[in-house]
Order: C-alpha cells, then sequence, then structure tokens
C-alpha cells in the first residue's frame, strides 16, 4: 500500500543540501535532522532514520540500546556500506539497508592507482639531478596477479579493471561462487590460496567478528615475498602489530593502507613513518563524487519505500553486513 503523500517523516544525519534533496521527492516526505549528538532520539519522531559514521555512534557501541529504541522507525538507512561502526542494536526491530555499491567504482580506481604506483615505483626513479639520471627497471601489472580476498561490489570493480589491464584475478568468495556476469576471475576457496599466489593482495571485505585480523603472522607468512598489501576493507581485517612485522623483515614489500585500527592511528604510530607503507585517511571512497550515487540510492528507496516494497541492499544481521 502506498504512503499518502507527507506522511513519511524522515530523520537524517546527512549535510542539510543532500537533506534539501530528499524532502524534494515526490512522496514529499517530512525530513528532520537527527540529532547531532544522539541521532537515535529521533526514533521516537521519524519512520526513518538516514545514518551516517558520525562520532556520536562510537560510545553508543559498548552501550546497551536506549529506551526509545527503535520507537516508531520501520527503516534504518545507513549511508555507509559497512555496517561496524554502529552499535549492534541498531539492526534490532526496523529494516536496516547500506549503501552497498555507492563507492565501489572510486574505491576500486584508488585500488588500481596505487597498484600501478607500487609497480612502477615513480617516486623511488624520479630523477632529481644530474646524478639520478640512470636506468632503473620498472615493475609490469601486465602478466600480474591481484588476489581478491573479498568479491562483493568493491571486488568486482576491482577485478574488471585488473582484467583489463592483463593482470591476471584470483579470488576467494563468502559463497564460492562467481557474481553473475564476471567471466574471467579464477575462484578459489582459501584466502591462503589467494595471498600466496598474489602479487598485489586486496583486501575488500567486511568487518566482522570473523574477519577480524583475517591478516595475521600466519596469513602473511604465506605471502610472496614483496608482495603489496592494499587494504580498503577495515583497519580490524589486519593485525598491524604482525603486518609491521612482515615489513620489517622485508617478507611484504609494501602496504597500501586507507584504513587503520583505530582511526586516525595515535601520533607517533610507526605506520604514519614507515619506508614500506602508505596511509591515507580513508579516503578511497571518494565521497564529494560518491555522494550523488548515494543520493540516488536512497531516492529510489525512498520510492520503494512508499509505495509498501522493502528497499535495496538489506542487512542481514547474522552476517553483520
Amino acid at each position: 500500500m502506498s504512503l499518502a503523500p507527507n506522511s513519511l517523516v524522515i530523520a537524517s544525519q546527512l549535510e542539510p543540501a543532500l537533506n534539501d534533496a530528499l524532502a524534494s521527492h515526490p512522496a514529499r516526505p517530512r525530513v528532520i535532522a537527527a540529532p547531532e549528538d544522539e541521532p537515535w532520539r529521533a526514533a521516537a519522531d521519524a519512520d526513518v532514520l538516514v545514518v551516517r559514521p558520525s562520532p556520536a555512534w562510537a560510545p553508543a557501541r559498548a552501550a546497551p540500546a536506549p529506551p526509545v529504541w527503535p520507537g516508531r522507525l520501520r527503516w534504518v538507512c545507513s549511508a555507509s556500506a559497512g555496517i561496524d561502526f554502529y552499535p549492534a542494536w541498531l539492526l534490532d526491530g526496523p529494516l536496516v539497508s547500506c549503501a552497498r555499491g555507492t563507492a565501489s567504482e572510486e574505491i576500486a580506481d584508488y585500488v588500481i592507482g596505487a597498484i600501478y604506483r607500487q609497480a612502477k615505483d615513480l617516486d623511488g626513479v624520479a630523477a632529481r639531478g644530474p646524478e639520478g639520471w640512470r636506468y632503473s627497471a620498472l615493475g609490469q601489472v601486465l602478466g600480474s596477479t591481484i588476489g581478491l580476498v573479498g568479491l562483493g561490489a568493491i571486488g568486482q570493480a576491482v577485478a574488471r579493471r585488473a582484467l583489463a589491464l592483463g593482470a591476471r584475478v584470483v579470488a576467494v568468495r563468502r559463497t564460492g561462487a562467481l557474481p553473475e556476469g564476471l567471466s574471467g576471475v579464477e575462484l578459489v576457496a582459501r584466502v591462503e590460496d589467494v595471498v600466496a599466489r598474489a602479487d598485489h593482495i586486496v583486501l575488500a571485505v567486511p568487518a566482522t567478528p570473523q574477519t577480524r585480523h583475517l591478516v595475521d603472522v600466519t596469513l602473511l607468512a604465506r605471502a610472496k615475498p614483496g608482495a603489496h598489501l592494499v587494504n580498503v576493507a577495515r583497519g580490524s581485517v589486519v593485525d598491524q602489530a604482525a603486518l609491521l612485522e612482515a615489513l620489517d623483515r622485508g617478507h611484504l614489500g609494501f602496504a597500501t593502507l586507507d584504513v587503520t585500527d583505530p582511526e586516525p592511528l595515535p601520533a607517533g604510530h610507526r605506520l604514519y613513518t614507515h619506508p614500506r607503507v602508505r596511509l591515507t585517511p580513508h579516503l578511497s571512497s571518494n565521497y564529494t563524487v560518491a555522494r550523488d550515487k548515494l543520493l540516488a540510492k536512497i531516492l529510489a528507496d525512498i520510492t520503494r519505500f512508499a509505495q509498501g516494497e522493502p528497499p535495496r541492499d538489506l542487512v542481514e544481521p547474522a552476517r553483520g553486513y
């Protein structure tokens, strides 16, 4: 059954410009700003709550569900693909959807850029004077093996780019089956098989209790000497002490990290200055570009919801993503 105009109330943590765009939806919802300090309090006044990983959620992760939760809410819409930043009780009660796929193309571009930068070592071979005018061998992406730990929206976007560039792609996926429409990827059964064969290891799995410190001493020991690790998943997927040890020993050649645990790392942490690490501040999603896709996704899901249909990309509580 469709909703009557103006009967839908949406509380949102998004910026005012996006909230204005939500309010312009043909269903004419009433859009209110969720309280910045305790966004969950909007559960008492709204049918839909649009959330983002703001600092307000961090202390709530260790606290029980507030008395107001889930209130009158019927749908929680996460503006991020991952939901690990939110408390577990967010999944109690209403439907919860996520922004899966809205930033996958941007993140894949970041991954390929990191792979090319490492393969060609453009910083290392740059000539800064006559004494630097000498030949240096450059690596290749063509013919290299790119290993994907995770083959969701991000992994698939990376795979398409890697295959187009002439790289071999080997991947592991929870379901054990290739996504429809994706060919040319060799699917293997174990993470260890991906890590052992890859020149560039790309982490693109959700943060769950099962993936915490998935990349540990044992797994890193299986990596090819000189391999390049790229983490665009979550910092918790990597045991950072084990990573530093592998880099210090020279067994792992380099690490490109867009995520850490915690974020940001404390001042003086070795990952900031390690010569074999390139650390970026969780920006691979390129939000200023991806926000348009996010808005389009939410608007389309409001249409579905107003017509009595569930939004897309629902989170499965048992899986945690």
